[in-house]
């Protein structure tokens, strides 16, 4: 069983239209850019009502039937149904989409707009989980701050250590871009899941960061990071990206009174 948090709230029903009004508001949904393949919000419907839901990193088939095992019937998820575009419903997409509508499961997807919100963001989550206070945000994307950033005085071995505590917690592991013996870290930067590209690195030097925190980036962000002197801590894809769907899921069950389970399905990345 995958369901790592259970809450023991009595069932109760509340209108589906409700919930993700409730969602859209909160997140900004219709407010944050974010990808074309994202299609933040409801994917897909029930019956209109919800009882229970799960909270999942991942739309993935075993998402999904764990949903069903937990009888939930919505499943908020950060990566959605649809990061592959258009395609045939056949195969493993048509048995998902018929696990969803045979179990009356909705789906509501919420990428960017979780990662960039003030309390409840996988960003500002993780902050707080490796002890760093955020003072300023980070990571622009079409002129809005889906990321954070802040100042401290930290030995980075111990930042290193307390990521590499957290990350195992959730089924992952941490490398970093270079040793970090008698290092400090001064100035950090958060991006959460594949936090590490050529833009967020040219924003850290423009911005003077020393410490770079991500889930993952290509083999050539660790190269740039060496030449420029910056010790990026990558830190898991999947780790660094449980937090804020588990902190919708605590909020839902404070807003309406339903109960809910986070669905851990670490991918190893």
């Amino acid at each position: 069983m995958t369901a790592v948090h259970e809450s023991d709230q009595p069932t109760r029903s509340v209108p589906l239209r409700d919930v993700v009004a409730a969602l859209d508001l909160e997140l900004r949904t219709t407010e944050i850019p974010d990808y074309s393949g994202a299609v933040n919000g409801l994917q897909v419907a029930n019956d209109g009502h919800v009882t229970r839901i799960a909270v999942a990193v991942d739309a993935s088939m075993a998402a999904v039937s764990e949903a069903a095992i937990t009888k939930a019937d919505l499943l908020i998820v950060h990566h959605g149904l649809f990061w592959g575009g258009v395609q045939p419903i056949v195969g493993t997409i048509y048995n998902k989409q018929r696990t969803l509508l045979t179990n009356n499961i909705a789906v509501y997807s919420t990428h960017l707009p979780l990662d960039a919100h003030p309390r409840l963001g996988n960003n500002v989550r993780l902050a707080e989980a490796l002890g760093l206070s955020v003072q300023r945000g980070f990571g622009r994307y079409k002129n809005i701050d889906i990321a954070v950033a802040g100042d401290c005085d930290e030995s980075a071995g111990v930042l290193v250590d307390r990521a590499r505590a957290f990350a195992a917690r959730y089924g992952g592991s941490v490398r970093t871009s270079m040793p970090v013996d008698g290092r400090r870290t001064k100035r950090w930067a958060i991006v959460s899941g594949g936090g590490a590209s050529t833009e967020t690195l040219r924003e850290a030097r423009e911005r003077g960061i020393d410490t770079l925190i991500v889930g993952e980036g290509p083999h050539h962000t660790t190269v740039e990071a060496q030449d420029n002197d910056l010790l990026i801590i990558y830190a898991g894809h999947y780790a660094t990206e449980t937090l804020g769907v588990q902190a919708l899921g605590a909020w839902l069950e404070t807003r309406f009174g339903m109960p809910w389970s986070f669905l851990h399905l670490p991918t190893g990345s």
